[in-house]
């Protein structure tokens, strides 16, 4: 874990150092954290944790990329600060622009910021804290072009690249043309000729290869008898040169259509000095226009962009005055103002307000010769109130609260806000709430109202008394909330059970005067089984003697009904709570089925006439065995009445036991014991639905205890004749062996190949026809195996899995040998 420490630390100084040479043109220096929004702050937060940085290495990256020791200090206590959730009173009001936050989360990273994800040392912490330079962004952004529509004869220099389309024309002794499009690869593709690779080459050039491509079909063209030429349109080239605070200053060759966009797009447009308001073009050493970005940027229009001639000059002087606009506004940025704007314009500038913005005034940081200073400028000034160089607005957000606002909820037919009006009492605000429902609980209400100091108090009423009057009315304040209960608020959920043989049971709600009988038929009548003359309803006891060891726990009623549920003149009233059982009928019974199938004269389905018929008897009714018959063979299956049939009341369920069983075995697998057999075959064979019968001596002996009486679901299987036996398991060679009498166990297995060498003799076993089993003994080194049946089948399991012994095992043994040795040696001195 050290380790890891260590290697952490060392990848980070390294990440900080690189860092410092990256951003060592980078000045953060004359960044305030007291101006700085909370958002901002959050921003810097999200990219430093993106690339897996906590706030002490935040503040290190910020050193490192020239925050200053104090300013540092004060981001430290920021972060605490919006980290527990408390955000500085102070910057409360410039916390309201978070939309771009919540979309740069929700929407992710640009891919400026998934590529410098990649890489962490390239991730700039402050970048977000810089404001944006209004337009900064036109001619840096690479998804904008300004190239115009060039239709004009192509230059012998134009390098080619994909999609452009070539016109190839052949004249003279051979008259041709071809109109191709050059592919993503750069590749055209020449009738005759096959493909020619032309992307990055001039047409000049891309002329020479495509005469040299096309000679061996057109032999003119090395006679000169034929001539081609190759088009995309004569286009005259201009030279045009960017000085001043330009991001790419210098000369550029463009297209005689472009204007002065083209070649602010071609040179990156202004820098961080650079003017948006006053680009000139000089021509001929006269200012023959002068351009305003914002014209473009605000309103789309293509104001003095006029077309540039060669050798046109394109001046970018500095800016003369840049305010900043922060908060509540829809565009927050650097803005560049001319000495005849006002406030009015930088917030045009800014898109306007957003709609949760304070208009009332706007709060101004000034720089003066000497320090800085904080003013107000009020609404009505923001049309005469000239910006200075410097200024930074900051728009705040409105407060979070209703002047007017009073809140009722709860038994009322309209619950919600309303509005507080001039002289609004408790009674009218019930008035205009649509008035109390009728489950209204009128002895109490409360009002809880907002304290001076924020602090809430809580006001009592009697709602009735309210309403008629005799009470004196509440004069209602901003921020009063009314609460008045209703009656099922203040109780349990009345509620009625109805179980037993009813064909619908369950819960049920409660009403007042609610029979046995309308209980009854709310769960669908009574099934065919049921009695009506002993239904028993339970009731609670409210006042029970708890010190009494007798004391009653329920009250328990027994009644008949009327089988059609007829209204009888004595009803019983059910009372919350009750619950009602509906008994099944002492003598009911349903008919319950055995099925007999094989070597018998009447195979099939038969029904159970006594609750004591036994195997012997269902024989006996199937006109007996047939002269085929293999009575050793016989087998019982007995899959249970619960799934044979799970309705049947008299049924016992066995499914909870046999998964308590299968668990065990589960456990005792997961404490180390090793079975070769699958865990979802031990479930089958715990499951197991088959009898292991003597229909031989039932049949000689019937009535005596190996005659079982029949179930029902019971499937009695009488097979012919069996001649083969079957060996399974741990064998060379698994099959089926013709059985012959007096031929032994081992003798069965030989005929299988013999037991293979993880074969785990002393655990083999048999299963007869009649689905008994029988496993081997062993006396001394002896095995006894059990006597071999026709239909037989003999299982040989595997031996369990034994654990090698690893390294450090034998290191152990061996550590243990030499200090018991030791010991001996010491003794024997």
């Amino acid at each position: 874990m050290n380790f890891k420490r260590t290697i952490t630390a060392i990848l980070f100084l390294f990440a900080v150092l690189v860092t410092q040479t990256a951003f060592s043109q980078s000045n953060y220096s004359d960044i305030k954290v007291d101006d700085l929004s909370d958002a901002q702050i959050r921003q810097m937060i999200q990219r430093a944790e993106s690339i897996g940085y906590n706030d002490a290495q935040l503040e290190q990256m910020a050193k490192a990329q020239g925050m200053k020791q104090e300013e540092i200090e004060k981001l430290r206590s920021r972060v605490a600060k919006i980290r527990a959730g408390g955000a500085d009173s102070k910057k409360s009001g410039e916390e309201i622009n978070t939309d771009e936050v919540k979309e740069r989360q929700v929407v992710g990273m640009d891919k400026k910021e998934a590529s410098e994800k990649k890489d962490p040392v390239k991730v700039n912490i402050l970048e977000d804290l810089r404001p944006k330079i209004f337009g900064s962004e036109l001619f840096s952004n690479s998804n904008i072009s300004f190239e115009p529509n060039l239709r004009m004869a192509t230059p012998k220099n134009y390098v080619i690249g994909p999609d452009d389309e070539l016109l190839v024309d052949l004249s003279g002794d051979n008259e041709a043309n071809y109109k191709l499009k050059v592919s993503p690869e750069g590749i055209i593709r020449l009738q005759y000729a096959g493909p020619v690779s032309v992307g990055g080459l001039s047409v000049e050039q891309a002329t020479a290869k495509i005469r040299s491509k096309l000679a061996g079909t057109y032999p003119g063209l090395r006679s000169g008898r034929t001539s081609v030429a190759v088009n995309l349109g004569n286009i005259r080239s201009i030279k045009i040169t960017l000085v001043g605070e330009v991001v790419k200053p210098g000369s550029y060759t463009l297209s005689s259509l472009s204007t002065v966009f083209n070649a602010l797009n071609a040179s990156g447009g202004p820098n961080a000095n650079g003017s948006f308001r006053k680009i000139q073009v000089v021509r001929g050493n006269k200012v023959v226009s002068t351009i305003d970005v914002y014209d473009f940027l605000l309103n789309g229009i293509q104001q003095n962009n006029i077309r540039l001639q060669d050798q046109d000059v394109i001046n970018i002087p500095v800016y003369q005055s840049r305010v900043e606009i922060t908060g509540e506004v829809k565009r927050p940025a650097l803005f560049e103002v001319l000495n005849n704007e006002s406030l009015q314009d930088v917030i045009r500038f800014a898109g306007g307000f957003t709609n949760q913005a304070y208009t009332a005034n706007i709060k101004v940081l000034q720089n003066t010769n000497k320090e800085r200073k904080i003013s107000d400028v009020n609404a009505e000034q923001f049309t005469t109130y000239g910006p200075l160089n410097g200024d930074k607005y900051i728009v705040e957000t409105i407060l979070d609260r209703f002047e007017n606002r009073v809140e009722i909820a709860g038994a009322v037919f309209r619950p919600g806000k309303f509005e507080l009006e001039k002289g609004l009492t408790l009674k009218g605000l019930i008035a205009k709430a649509d008035g109390l429902t009728e489950d209204a609980f009128l002895n109490r209400g409360y009002i809880n109202r907002l304290n001076p100091d924020n602090t809430f108090a809580l006001i009592s009423f009697d709602v009735a008394k309210i309403m008629d009057g005799s009470q004196e009315d509440v004069a209602l304040q901003r921020e009063d909330k009314v609460t008045i209960s209703s009656l099922f608020d203040l109780r349990d959920e009345y509620k009625i059970t109805i179980q037993g043989e009813v064909r619908s049971g369950g819960t049920f709600d409660y009403a007042d005067n609610m029979t046995l009988e309308d209980v009854i038929q709310m769960a669908g009548g009574f099934k065919e089984n049921a009695t009506p003359r002993r239904i028993e309803i339970s009731r609670r006891i409210k006042n029970s003697d708890a010190k009494s060891e007798s004391a009653k726990t329920a009250q328990v009623f027994t009644v008949g009904v009327d089988q059609n549920l007829k209204v009888m003149d004595k009803k019983f009233i059910l009372k919350p709570f009750d619950v009602v059982s509906v008994r099944s009928s002492e003598g009911y019974q349903v008919q319950k089925q055995v099925k007999i199938e094989g070597e018998v004269l009447y195979p099939g389905l038969y029904t159970i006439t006594q609750k004591n018929e036994k195997i012997s008897d269902l024989v006996k009714r199937a006109g007996g065995l047939t002269p085929v018959a293999y009575a050793e063979g016989a087998s019982l299956k007995r899959p249970g009445a619960e799934k044979v049939n799970p309705g049947d009341r008299n049924a016992i369920n066995n499914q909870e036991e046999d998964k308590k069983k299968f668990l065990n075995l589960k456990r005792v697998q997961e404490a180390g014991v090793k079975d070769t057999v699958k865990a979802e075959i031990e479930q089958q064979l715990i499951q197991s639905d088959l009898v292991g019968i003597d229909l031989e001596r039932i049949l000689k002996k019937p009535q005596s205890r190996y005659d079982l009486i029949v179930e029902d679901g019971d499937v009695i299987r009488v097979p012919r004749q069996l001649q083969t036996v079957k060996v399974t398991g741990e064998v060379l060679n698994p099959n089926s062996i013709v059985y012959l009498p007096g031929k032994s166990f081992k003798q069965y297995v030989n005929g299988a190949g013999g037991f293979t060498s993880s074969a785990l003799k002393r655990g083999a076993y048999i299963k007869y026809a009649n689905g008994s089993v029988e496993a081997g003994s062993k006396f001394l080194f002896f095995n006894n195996f059990p006597k071999v049946k026709p239909g037989a089948e003999i299982l040989v399991p595997k031996k369990a899995e034994r654990e090698r012994m690893t390294a450090q095992g034998w290191i152990g043994i061996g550590t243990a040998i030499a200090s018991l040795g030791a010991i001996i040696v010491s003794l024997l001195r």
